[in-house]
């Protein structure tokens, strides 16, 4: 007699047909409880990785825009850059309205009466004012010194020249070898001067203004030539 498998132990069964078919019947649910189960389960990871993807990609997506902003800005808001120059030769007679003078170049000490306003060279300071842009007057003396090392002094009105116009003014001016101040009582909004050379003008947007800088700054017939203008006298005002 061929005996009788061993059922599994997990299987209830029962000598009853209608108690045994309720019994495959909860066994089948319990199945399909837990097959249910892994399925929300499975969905619900499901979801919060298709979350996950959107806020990264939104994220992404934010900073890609951002960096993309701060390269513009840079652009649109970064300085301008100062003109670039070559040294000039001391020759502008070619432009419309240079005065040139003669003066000396003594080292004295105490006040100078000059014979030009601003004054365009003579005796002057033993120590030199640093190039620079101030927003103060500079006294005659030490300017001149700079002068005498090749830098180009612009002075204007400050009632005259403000703002909009004297931001276009610096806009033009190489970042050495320039002294930039305002000054009072001139008879010209803006008053360019070189060693023995000077320019009048009535506004920043004339073109004279690049051809004086062309024709004067670091000009290699001032009395020195490259010497420095940095390392001495800061004025009230430098900025």
């Amino acid at each position: 007699m061929t005996p009788t498998p061993p059922r599994p132990a997990d299987k209830k069964t029962s000598g009853n047909p209608a108690t045994q078919a309720q019994i495959n019947q909860t066994v089948k649910q319990q199945r399909e409880q837990k097959r249910q189960e892994k399925l929300v389960e499975y969905q619900k990871q499901l979801a919060k990785r298709r979350r996950g993807k959107v806020v990264w990609w939104t994220v992404g997506s934010v900073v890609a825009v951002g960096v993309v902003a701060a390269i513009i800005a840079s652009i649109v808001f970064a300085p301008a850059q100062a003109p670039t120059l070559q040294p000039g030769d001391g020759d502008g007679s070619s432009i419309q309205g240079v005065e040139t003078f003669e003066n000396t170049a003594n080292h004295v000490e105490g006040s100078v009466d000059y014979a030009q306003s601003p004054p365009t060279g003579g005796d002057h300071n033993a120590i030199w004012l640093n190039c620079g842009i101030y927003d103060q007057p500079v006294p005659n003396e030490n300017a001149v010194h700079s002068l005498e090392h090749g830098a180009v002094w612009i002075t204007y009105d400050a009632e005259q020249v403000a703002g909009a116009e004297l931001d276009a003014l610096k806009a033009q001016l190489p970042s050495s070898y320039i002294v930039l101040s305002p000054y009072e009582g001139l008879d010209s909004p803006i008053v360019m001067s070189a060693w023995n050379a000077q320019l009048k003008l009535d506004s920043a947007d004339d073109a004279r203004v690049s051809e004086f800088l062309s024709a004067y700054w670091r000009s290699q017939n001032a009395p020195e030539p490259n010497a420095s203008c940095s390392g001495a006298l800061n004025a009230p005002g430098k900025q």
